[in-house]
C-alpha cells in the first residue's frame, strides 16, 4: 500500500481513511472489531473518530466510538505505530457549546486518550469553529499537547478559507505552530465549500486534507434512487436532499463510468476524490465486510481523464 504524506505533519496515510462514526451506532462492537481487522489487514492505516461519536444515538453520551477503537487496539495486538488514530475535540459534550477553550482541550484530550487506551493521538483536530475563543488560545493548547507528546500533529475541521487563513496569521503572530491538516466536507455533490479558495490555500500551504461525507451519507453508493429507498434507513433523512436533478445527473455519470470500469459507484466516487490534487485521502465508513471490501478497491482504481471530466461536469 503506497502511503501519502499528510501535508507537513510528518504523518503518512493510505489513500482511504476508515470513518469511525459508525462504531457504537450502526456497527456494534464485534462488527467494529471485524471491520478494523479487515481494514488494517488490507494495508490501510488511518482511522477517524471524534469524542462526540456517537452522542446522537439515544442512550449514548459520546466517546462510544473511541472506546471501541481503544478496545480493538488492546485486543488486536497491532503495533501502535502501524495505525494513525485521528480524533477531534470541540463538539458539545454536555457543556452546551462548541468549545475550543484551552482548559477544555487539555481536559478532553485526557478523556480521549483514556477511551482510546493509548498514550498519544496521531492527529488531533479542532472539530468546529468556536467564535468565542481566540485562535491563539486554541493553538496554544494544541502546541502544549504536541510538546508533551500527547499528540503527534494537529489540525482543524470545518473551517472556510478565511478562517483557516486567520488561524495561520494568529499562529504566526503568537509564534505558535499552525494547523497542519484540514477535514472539510467534500464529495461529488457537495463541492462549493472546498473547491476554489479553500482548496487553493491548502495546496499553497501544503495542508493535508482528509475529506468527510465523501460518499454523501451513502448517496453516492447508488443504493438510494428514490425517496422510498431512504425510508427506515439510519442515514435516510440525510440522503433525501441529494435526490434532485443534480444528484440524479451524478448517479447517471457514476453508472456510466461503472459500466466502463466494472467498479461500483462508491468505489468510483472515492477514486474521484483520491485523484484530486488537493486531497490526501477521503474518509468512508462501512458497516459490513462486504461494503468494506468494495470501498478498499477504490485505492487501486485509476480513472481516465475523460471519466474524471464526465464526473466533474455531472456534479458542477
Amino acid at each position: 500500500m503506497q502511503l501519502r504524506p499528510l501535508g507537513k505533519t510528518g504523518l503518512s496515510i493510505a489513500p482511504l481513511v476508515f470513518g469511525g462514526n459508525v462504531f457504537g451506532w450502526t456497527a456494534d462492537e464485534k462488527t467494529s472489531f471485524d471491520l478494523l481487522d479487515a481494514f488494517t489487514g488490507a494495508g490501510f492505516n488511518a482511522i477517524d473518530t471524534a469524542d462526540a461519536y456517537s452522542r446522537w444515538v439515544p442512550g449514548n453520551k459520546g466517546g462510544e466510538s473511541e472506546t471501541i477503537i481503544g478496545k480493538w487496539l488492546k485486543r488486536s495486538g497491532i503495533a501502535r505505530d502501524r495505525v494513525v488514530i485521528i480524533t477531534k475535540v470541540g463538539s458539545d459534550m454536555g457543556q452546551g457549546r462548541r468549545d475550543l477553550r484551552k482548559a477544555w482541550i487539555i481536559e478532553e484530550v485526557e478523556n480521549s486518550l483514556r477511551r482510546l487506551q493509548t498514550d498519544h493521538i496521531d492527529l488531533y483536530l479542532s472539530h468546529w469553529p468556536d467564535p468565542e475563543t481566540p485562535y491563539e488560545e486554541t493553538l496554544e493548547a494544541h502546541a502544549g499537547l504536541l510538546k508533551a507528546g500527547k499528540v503527534r500533529a494537529f489540525g482543524a475541521s470545518n473551517l472556510d478559507a478565511g478562517q483557516l487563513q486567520a488561524s495561520f496569521e494568529a499562529a504566526d503572530r503568537a509564534g505558535l505552530p499552525r494547523y497542519g491538516a484540514l477535514q472539510p466536507e467534500y464529495n461529488l455533490y457537495d463541492r462549493a465549500g472546498f473547491e476554489g479558495p479553500l482548496a487553493d490555500l491548502c495546496r499553497k500551504e501544503d495542508i493535508g486534507v482528509i475529506t468527510y461525507y465523501s460518499l454523501a451519507s451513502g448517496f453516492l453508493s447508488g443504493k438510494y434512487r428514490s425517496k422510498a429507498d431512504t425510508e427506515g434507513k439510519a442515514r435516510g433523512g440525510g440522503v433525501a436532499r441529494y435526490l434532485d436533478d443534480k444528484g440524479l445527473r451524478i448517479l447517471a455519470a457514476l453508472d456510466s463510468v461503472s459500466a466502463e470500469t466494472g467498479a461500483a459507484p462508491a468505489e468510483i466516487a472515492l477514486a474521484w476524490l483520491m485523484a484530486k490534487p488537493a486531497v490526501t485521502a477521503p474518509i468512508a465508513s462501512a458497516t459490513s465486510l462486504a461494503q468494506l471490501a468494495s470501498l478498499t478497491k477504490a485505492a487501486a482504481l485509476t480513472l481516465s481523464a475523460d471519466q474524471m471530466a464526465a464526473l466533474d461536469r455531472a456534479g458542477a
